[in-house]
């Protein structure tokens, strides 16, 4: 079967200033039609930049997509026009930005909102159009839909903005949605709710997901396969079920530990990973994650290690074997313990 979306060694930089911030560096991944992919990390690790690059929304200056492919639907989205990239952007392949209530225009009607990309790409009149909207707010859950059309974002709650965010990119019944932290800033019974809705959304109209966020939680339920960003890389890639049963890089158990648990008693301190991340403006001779590592070994410090395949459809960037070596063993099992 044919891949909606292939993403082959993207490098997207930025140029400061201070120097070249390499923001992605070298990304590749791919997405079948309907699947949902997590993708994962810390912030600044690469992820919404990444998301940005493929709908080609990086600002120029001082950003600048300087390599790679973006393969969707047998077409290299870089290599297209504005204009062409204009009937793909919205339609074909749509995105819930972090922030609902800056990415939403305040002086604008929902309705207006709403109903602009459905007359550019479904080319409704204004009466369909308004029809098409009112379905699309009944779906994600908003009460008395047909007047909501008349209201402006501020008369709505956090998690209602987010619903309608949600019906706009799902207006043109897309292909894949990009949903970069769809959560954000909203409490957890709401952020249930509209996982909930994406979740449906996504099975019942087919529509590929790449879910973008730092909650683990989120992609243990949602997600079919999840890649762990760090420092604009891709540390590890894998199934979800794969990822949370055997974590095959350091950084990915550091995550894992850092997760509270349900089970694990009051008086447990959560686990943190020493250090910070990179600046990604000065150049990295080894491992990105070698000075907060607790399987390093010398190796790691001169030499980048490439993401290697570990088990079944399971990769990993690590010059170590944690099930095999009994060193690394070791300092997972520490960390396990300090976790709890």
């Amino acid at each position: 079967m044919a891949k909606l979306l292939e993403v082959k060694n993207l490098r997207t930089y930025f140029y400061t200033e201070e120097g070249v911030v390499r923001a992605v560096d070298g990304v590749s991944w791919d997405l079948d039609e309907g699947e949902t992919l997590g993708l994962v990390g810390e912030s600044g690790c690469g992820k919404s930049v990444t998301a940005m690059s493929i709908l080609r929304l990086i600002p120029q200056p001082p950003g600048r997509i300087v390599e790679g492919e973006i393969i969707f639907e047998g077409q290299n989205l870089l290599e297209l026009s504005d204009e062409e990239l204009r009937t793909i952007r919205g339609n074909r392949i749509a995105m819930v930005f972090q922030e609902p209530m800056t990415s939403l225009n305040p002086v604008l009607s929902i309705g207006q909102q709403l109903t602009e990309a459905i007359k550019l790409h479904l080319k409704l009149n204004d009466s369909d159009a308004d029809t098409r909207a009112t379905e699309l707010l009944e779906m994600v859950g908003i009460p008395e839909a047909r007047q909501r059309l008349k209201d402006y974002p501020h008369q709505f709650s956090g998690g209602m903005r987010q619903r309608v965010m949600i019906a706009m990119a799902l207006s043109c019944n897309p292909k894949l949605l990009l949903a970069d932290e769809p959560t954000t800033a909203l409490d957890v019974t709401i952020q249930a709710q509209i996982l909930e809705i994406m979740a449906r959304l996504s099975k019942e109209l087919g529509t590929a997901v790449v879910v973008i966020t730092h909650n683990l939680g989120v992609v243990a339920r949602y997600a079919d396969r999840v890649n762990v960003m760090y420092a604009g890389k891709i540390v590890e890639s894998g199934l979800t079920r794969d990822i949370f049963k055997e974590p095959r890089h350091p950084y990915t158990v550091g995550l894992m530990a850092s997760v509270p648990r349900l089970d694990a008693a009051d008086h447990v301190r959560l686990f943190a990973i020493d250090g910070q991340p990179p600046l990604l403006v000065d150049a990295i001779p080894g491992c990105s994650f070698e000075p907060r590592c607790v399987w390093r070994i010398e190796k790691c410090h001169t030499e980048a290690p490439p993401l290697e395949l570990k088990g079944e459809a399971h990769w990993a960037a690590c010059w170590r074997n944690p099930m095999v070596d009994e060193q690394t063993v070791a300092a997972t099992s520490s960390v396990a313990a300090a976790r709890g």
